[in-house]
């Protein structure tokens, strides 16, 4: 018999919530630094990870912006997107959906087409290596006005072949997704789809505003429509994929600890959700997260089996490649672990 854990690892897997600046590993980030002649307020990268305790959301943006300032060409971002391929390849993953924040660059100087083109062809590489499929969402940051994302959209406008939708990130408290309905009507128009981080710090209001005034059709963490049952039941009926990140969620104090955590409650009340990394060169990697989330919750079979069915549901993969991973995961499933 193979325990849960080994389950988890065996098991196919996409990911679905994961910032691209967020993989960015210290070691990179002194790498990057020393390339460009950047001068770091922390002096190695080891003093740079004992940093990596956060009161809240805010406090983490910080340094992750900080760190994100080391990316200055288009073979940074190269580089960047193919190291964290080739990490969750390690990991049974096969298929990713990474975000990134173009303003955190494009404010700096960085050329946009530096900047996707060097994802883009991280992504290439990647796939070609280890044969994970990929999908890209630039995201806008809500901390920042809706004319600098109207700003940035024209901007990304060009490069809309490689992208599968957009997304809202950053700081959620007073940014609600309505602040930004008139850039979303634009990117619709467009033929892309929406997709909001709602729900973590911000309230359950925040959830069905994205949902109904961005026409969001995958809200990122989601954890707090808990706080409204109606919701939840909706979600779980309308079947709106929430990408969660446990552990992120308790290093950025959401909870006090993991087994607290609402994944295993909202995957009974047939909520479509995955579990993510998020930033996993700050919280931990996808099977990290999955490991901790079987020790912590007690999460079965059926369940590790449930969580990768949906990371793939959930993905904006054409309907028989969905199909394809969901039998293949069924198959083992039925094995006898």
């Amino acid at each position: 018999m193979r325990s849960p854990e080994a389950l988890a690892g065996a098991l196919p897997k996409a990911e679905l919530h994961v910032h691209l600046e967020g993989t960015l590993e210290p070691e990179m980030v002194f790498f990057f630094a020393k390339k460009h002649g950047v001068r770091m307020r922390f002096p190695t990268a080891t003093a740079l990870r004992q940093a990596y305790r956060f009161q809240d959301l805010q406090s983490f943006l910080d340094l992750y912006y900080e760190g994100a300032g080391v990316l200055r060409d288009r073979e940074d971002f190269h580089q960047l997107t193919l190291a964290y391929v080739d990490r969750v390849a390690r990991e049974g993953v096969w298929h990713v959906e990474p975000f990134f924040d173009p303003q955190t660059h494009t404010a700096r100087g960085v050329e946009m087409r530096d900047v996707v083109e060097g994802v883009v062809g991280g992504l290439r590489e990647g796939q070609k290596k280890h044969g994970i499929s990929w999908r890209l969402i630039p995201c806008f940051l809500r901390h920042l006005s809706e004319e600098e994302a109207r700003k940035t959209w024209r901007e990304l406008l060009p490069y809309r072949e490689h992208f599968s939708a957009v997304g809202l990130d950053s700081s959620e408290k007073g940014n609600p997704p309505s602040k930004f309905a008139g850039v979303f009507s634009e990117v619709r128009a467009a033929g892309l789809p929406a997709v909001a981080h709602a729900g973590e710090e911000g309230p359950a209001a925040y959830i069905r505003e994205a949902i109904d005034v961005l026409k969001a059709v995958r809200i990122d963490h989601g954890v707090r429509c808990r706080e409204d049952p109606g919701l939840v039941g909706e979600l779980a009926r309308d079947r709106v994929p929430l990408t969660v990140c446990p552990l992120s969620n308790v290093k950025l104090c959401v909870f006090k600890n993991l087994s607290e955590h609402p994944l295993k409650e909202l995957l009974r009340a047939g909520v479509n959700v995955s579990v993510n990394s998020d930033d996993p060169a700050f919280f931990g990697g996808l099977l990290e997260t999955w490991l901790a989330c079987v020790r912590e919750l007690g999460l079965g079979e059926e369940d590790l089996a449930q969580l990768a069915r949906n990371s793939f549901a959930g993905s904006f993969l054409p309907e028989e490649e969905k199909r394809k991973w969901i039998q293949k995961i069924d198959r083992l499933a039925g094995v006898s672990f």
